[in-house]
């Protein structure tokens, strides 16, 4: 039995890691649960799951929280209740779904506890990965990968050493705007709120469909699988597979290449991360090879998605530059989803809001911090 700290229950993450807890009731067990602001729902998994302590993040709504649950459950809010469940004494695992970067510091606060994580939040490795990865082997705790993309190549790799690997190919769905067929580049102007968030293939948070549909997600995936798996930016690709079948590959130094495919499904790679190194049984993903037919695979289309090759440059000078590049893409998007900005003005404000940055080299975590707020408010103007 792993008892499982989940921070952004209510998130599309954090609901699919409810799922998997619910197929598997003699395995996992829900001990902390934090959302962000839907208490309603909170409330809900908390009466069904029976967790000894929660957190939101208003303190009001912690407060209504409490009164209406009793002492039959802890409540907490804000960052203070992050950290109080990233710590809890009784957690094998906290699995960080929460968007952006509020979740670093409580990952941070995880691996110094001596617990393993399962990071969904990939800002936490895009903004600190070499901090949080040497904090993890300081701690010998684990970093497991909930991304389909990761957990595809830690399954494929399977242990094998960085010295075996010519290259990890992360695939991509290439979102709604692919090809100059499904929206010619001329008009990337006219994209709306609405048309960017209907994605091909996945059912995600509104952030995260943005990222995909610019292929943002992508290049923050690559500067993850740099920290995640120990290698450097130049052996670290992208390859365009519209079906999302095939959710990613390793090819080795002697030519062959392992892949790893299924159905695409979230509670897939997130029941992994929570019951390895084991192998639960699982009806939830059927995957029917003969029904689906083909498997296509292309080069992904730099000019239309030049976020890979920003995303790219970030990862290979490293130092504050891949958490200014996270922190402007977060303003971008939201500025974007608040229609205050075009589609291509994500990129655009991202690549101004790098070029303007000062680098640090080797920076501490209070500097990186410090690159995120100045990063937002370089975007902001």
């Amino acid at each position: 039995m792993k008892n499982v700290v989940l921070l952004g229950s209510t998130g599309s993450i954090g609901t699919s890691t409810i799922k998997v807890a619910e197929d598997l009731p003699d395995q996992i067990r829900l001990i902390g649960l934090a959302a962000g602001g839907n208490a309603d729902l909170l409330l809900e998994q908390t009466r069904k799951h029976r967790p000894a302590v929660i957190s939101i993040n208003d303190p009001a709504k912690a407060r209504d929280l409490q009164n209406t649950l009793g002492a039959s459950c802890e409540v907490f809010c804000g960052n203070e209740g992050l950290l109080k469940l990233a710590t809890l004494p009784a957690a094998d695992i906290v699995l960080i779904a929460i968007v952006g970067t509020a979740g670093l510091q409580p990952a941070l606060a995880a691996i110094r506890a001596g617990k393993d994580i399962a990071v969904a939040s990939k800002e936490i490795l895009v903004m600190a990965g070499e901090i949080v990865m040497n904090e993890a082997r300081k701690h010998g705790v684990r970093v497991l990968a909930v991304d389909s993309e990761h957990s595809a190549i830690f399954q494929c790799l399977d242990g094998k050493p960085t010295n075996s690997v010519r290259k990890l190919l992360l695939t991509a769905s290439g979102g709604p705007f692919r090809s100059q067929t499904d929206w010619p580049k001329e008009k990337f102007s006219e994209i709306t709120v609405e048309r960017a968030l209907k994605h091909p293939s996945w059912v995600m948070g509104r952030k995260i469909t943005i990222d995909s549909a610019t292929l943002f997600n992508k290049g923050l995936e690559m500067i993850e699988a740099r920290w995640l798996f120990a290698i450097e930016m130049a052996r670290v690709g992208v390859v365009v597979h519209p079906q999302s079948i095939v959710h990613s590959m390793v090819e080795f130094v002697d030519g062959s290449l392992l892949a790893q495919l299924s159905t695409p499904d979230m509670c897939l790679p997130i029941q992994y991360a929570l019951t390895y190194p084991d192998r639960a049984a699982s009806d939830r993903v059927q995957t029917n090879f003969p029904r689906l037919g083909t498997l296509t695979f292309e080069e992904p289309d730099l000019e239309r998605f030049p976020a890979i090759e920003l995303a790219r440059q970030a990862g290979e000078i490293g130092g504050t530059l891949p958490a200014v590049l996270n922190a402007a893409n977060e303003v971008a998007v939201a500025a974007f989803l608040n229609r205050k900005i075009n589609f291509p003005q994500i990129t655009e404000t991202v690549r101004r809001t790098m070029a303007a940055h000062a680098l640090v080299a080797q920076p501490t975590l209070d500097q990186i911090l410090a690159a995120d707020i100045w990063a937002r408010r370089m975007a902001e103007k």
